[in-house]
């Protein structure tokens, strides 16, 4: 093999948007991924029948046209994504339903007395979602660049972080509505770490929408393989890297790893005190996923959820409570909450014609081997009656089977570690500069590092960045398509 300059393992969101980066600053990068394909969270593929395609983990995108990363990179002019005009919808009992239009308005006018209420709450980071994504994108320890934005943001997180969560509200629409996206985060409610991610998600659901990549999550990974390419980089695949002394040398190396790994790749280059750090890093609770092969459309109770591309299913904000309160106790709950992602009536290429896919998750203790494909189907059943006749095959995950396809998934833990307030400060130690470890020009940029969990690219282009700096000498590139 030829030398690189600069070497990335891992193919996943993270590891390419570093690569790119590197790249695009003249050196010479190499990119290994142990699967056969690319995207770790974000690939698509025939999980149950052929002509069925699947997002394996992530499906639909808030950060796509929020994180600073993206916007740089231009995502929106290299794939082609739709935003649906609901952003995220939320059954309940009896036919009724919460709709987060991404119209700010319609969205409060349909939650009666509680409108004005929502109004209030989501409006001032609605109308700054940007400046929410930049603090909300950035590392915890960080001087915000928009204080005022910043301390509407923390001061509502503490709020709806708090028993005080209900004062707001008169119904249980609202609520429940808001606790449908806290629960994205796999944590007990509230906490302002739950809140912070209800308030960062709904910002960009009115601000920008939630998008959904056309033909899959892949088309994301692809886009960034092509622009690595382009400059000059090469992928790897079936390379597993067990040890970074099995590398070639490079003068950097990024790893979009969790920190379990990093020991196992590079601790005889780390101090002892790193280890023990990073020993204490603490992983979540976790997920269980089912893939749908449906004959036809979801039959839901109201009809307006047919138009939303994400639905949060569990009821109300007490009973969703309840299910992510029995999961942190180890316990599988009985009435459990299902995020669902229904893309086929955005991109319907990716089923047969007439045919649909439907993707849906559950929250489960770490490590759990429990087939979750009847929980999801019952919960599903409850506000779409018939949809179990619909089914025509189901792939299913356990949280187990979740880190065996990508070890970074811990437990299960699609987060790559619990997002606690206090963890998301210390991703994965304590340090303003959280990407650059101990050992001479390796750095870490997973999920692990700010600004944590989710498809955005930030962490890989942060860690790209210090590298850039501390080892080359230069400047970040443009991004620009």
């Amino acid at each position: 093999m030829e030398r690189a300059d600069v070497h990335v393992v891992g193919a996943g969101p993270n590891g390419l948007a570093a690569a790119v980066t590197m790249a695009r600053a003249g050196l010479a990068v190499r990119v290994f991924e142990r699967e056969t394909t690319i995207g770790g969270g974000a690939r698509t593929a025939e999980l149950t029948l052929p002509g069925f395609h699947h997002d394996v983990c992530s499906a639909v995108h808030p950060m796509a046209l929020a994180s600073g990363f993206f916007r740089r990179f231009g995502l929106d002019r290299r794939i082609d994504l739709v935003v649906p005009e609901i952003s995220y919808a939320h059954p309940l009992d009896g036919g009724r339903a919460g709709i987060a239009y991404r119209d700010l308005e319609r969205t409060a006018a349909g939650l009666g007395p509680d409108g004005p209420a929502w109004n209030r709450l989501m409006r001032p980071l609605a109308e700054h979602a940007d400046q929410v994504a930049q603090f909300a994108g950035s590392s915890l320890l960080r001087i915000p660049a928009h204080p005022l934005t910043t301390a509407r943001f923390g001061l509502r997180s503490l709020e709806q972080g708090s028993p005080l969560w209900n004062a707001r509200f008169r119904e249980q629409t609202a609520p429940a509505m808001l606790t449908g996206v806290a629960a994205h985060s796999i944590r007990p409610m509230p906490s302002p770490s739950t809140a912070g991610a209800a308030l960062s998600l709904g910002a960009y659901a009115h601000g920008r929408g939630w998008p959904i990549p056309i033909g899959g999550s892949q088309a994301i990974v692809d886009a960034l393989a092509d622009d690595l390419r382009a400059h000059g980089g090469e992928i790897v695949t079936d390379a597993p890297v067990r040890r970074l002394a099995d590398l070639p040398p490079a003068k950097a190396t990024l790893l979009d790893v969790s920190p379990k790994a990093l020991i196992e790749l590079a601790g005889d280059r780390l101090p002892a005190r790193y280890l023990a750090a990073l020993r204490r890093y603490r992983y979540g609770n976790a997920v269980a996923k089912v893939d749908f092969a449906l004959s036809g459309p979801v039959p839901w109770t109201n009809p307006e959820l047919a138009r939303a591309g994400t639905l949060h299913v569990g009821g109300t904000r007490a009973a969703i409570a309840a299910a992510e309160a029995d999961v942190a106790a180890g316990r599988h709950s009985a009435d459990p909450y299902v995020l669902v992602a229904q893309p086929t009536p955005f991109d319907p290429g990716r089923a047969p014609e007439g045919r649909h896919v439907l993707w849906a998750y559950t929250h489960v203790p770490h490590d759990s081997t429990l087939d979750q494909t009847e929980a999801i189907t019952r919960q599903l059943e409850r506000f779409a009656p018939g949809f179990r006749d619909l089914v025509l095959a189901s792939s299913s995950r356990t949280a187990a089977d979740m880190e065996n396809h990508n070890p970074n998934y811990v437990g299960g833990d699609i987060a790559s570690g619990t997002a606690s307030l206090l963890q998301l400060a210390r991703r994965p130690t304590l340090s303003l500069n959280p990407w650059t470890t101990p050992a001479r020009g390796v750095y870490l940029c997973s999920s692990a590092t700010p600004p944590g969990p989710g498809v955005h690219g930030l962490a890989g282009w942060y860690a790209a960045r210090r590298a850039l700096a501390n080892e080359f000498g230069l400047e970040p590139p443009s991004l620009t398509p």
